[in-house]
């Protein structure tokens, strides 16, 4: 098990330097961001003196050497349009888009595998097939529509929760939370609505394909035949076998949750890391734009680690492969 971490890991680092290198190529074509830190009357003089001062004149080999030497330390430099480290602009942010990330994909998880199992269990009922019409509507509408949707319901029309912000927070040390407050709790449920639905339907329908597909196994009619109770084959037997794919995929939605999370904190203005990235992309602040994406890297190749180790929690075959000598 050890070897098989370590072997994850060499790779996960080989996956975070090649994202710095593209996230570092790619933004050098993004414009000049001396034009975003000075105005069209300033002399070249000036200018010249910003780009030494920022290091744009060095060789592309220095720079990326430099900025991979700041990242190891977590030192993205400072923001051209905040005047701030970016780490600290950053750690200011993450809890925000952490929390709601983790709220949508517990919303999604939870939800998700109810009504996969219901469908899969009982596929003929007016319930199931009511899930299946939510899927379909989860999966086809855009999700900022989705958001620009309960915001007309239940902000402008009925005005029971805010439209736009976090409400009112609470800090625990570094981290800023507002599952504490009443105003955070309103303010939290439209966006993680909105974030999570897709990945709740897509959750539902693959559960309940790999439930009903698990259901029609030899395994499954052998404890039927030696006379198991019902909810002990449906939960104790099919339902665990279905998990180890909902696990690559829970998992894999949880990154994408908090790196698309892009579209629903600008709907609803949610003071997050993906706000600031819309902010530094229109203002074509470098340095935020590199650190988000090389986080967000880091952040996938995190919980892909973590994912194939539950794969050996889940799959006790898997344990057996990890044990047998090359």
């Amino acid at each position: 098990m050890l070897a098989f971490i370590v072997r994850r890991a060499l790779q996960a680092l080989g996956v975070l330097f090649a994202v710095g290198l593209i996230a570092f190529a790619m933004f050098r074509f993004a414009g000049d961001p001396v034009n975003q830190m000075v105005g069209a009357d300033t002399p070249p003089e000036e200018r010249l003196a910003i780009r030494e001062q920022l290091g744009l004149n060095d060789p592309v080999v220095l720079q990326f050497a430099r900025y991979l030497a700041g990242a190891l330390r977590f030192d993205f430099g400072i923001s051209y349009q905040f005047r701030q480290p970016v780490a600290q602009l950053l750690s200011e942010r993450m809890p925000a888009t952490l929390e709601l990330a983790l709220c949508a994909t517990l919303l999604a998880l939870v939800f998700g595998i109810l009504m996969g199992v219901y469908s899969a269990l009982r596929r003929d009922s007016a319930l199931a097939k009511l899930f299946q019409a939510i899927s379909l509507i989860g999966v086809s509408l855009p999700t900022f529509l989705i958001g620009i949707l309960l915001i007309y319901l239940f902000a402008v029309t009925l005005g029971w929760l805010p439209s736009n912000g976090r409400g009112e927070t609470v800090r625990l040390g570094w981290w800023t939370t507002g599952l504490l407050t009443w105003s955070g709790l309103k303010a939290l449920i439209m966006p993680s609505i909105t974030l999570g639905l897709f990945q709740m339907t897509l959750i539902m329908r693959l559960v309940r394909a790999e439930m009903l597909e698990v259901l029609r196994t030899d395994y499954i009619r052998f404890a039927r035949a030696r006379g198991l109770r019902t909810r002990a084959i449906h939960f104790g037997h099919a339902l665990k076998n279905t998990l180890v794919p909902v696990i690559t995929i829970a998992g894999l939605q949880l990154g994408s949750v908090i790196a698309f999370a892009i579209i629903t904190e600008t709907v609803f203005q949610w003071p997050g890391m993906g706000l600031l990235f819309v902010q530094a992309v229109q203002n074509v602040d470098i340095p935020i734009m590199a650190a988000y994406l090389l986080l967000v890297g880091l952040i996938f190749v995190v919980i892909n680690l973590v994912v194939d180790i539950l794969y050996t929690v889940v799959d006790p075959r898997l344990r057996v492969t990890l044990r047998r000598p090359a």
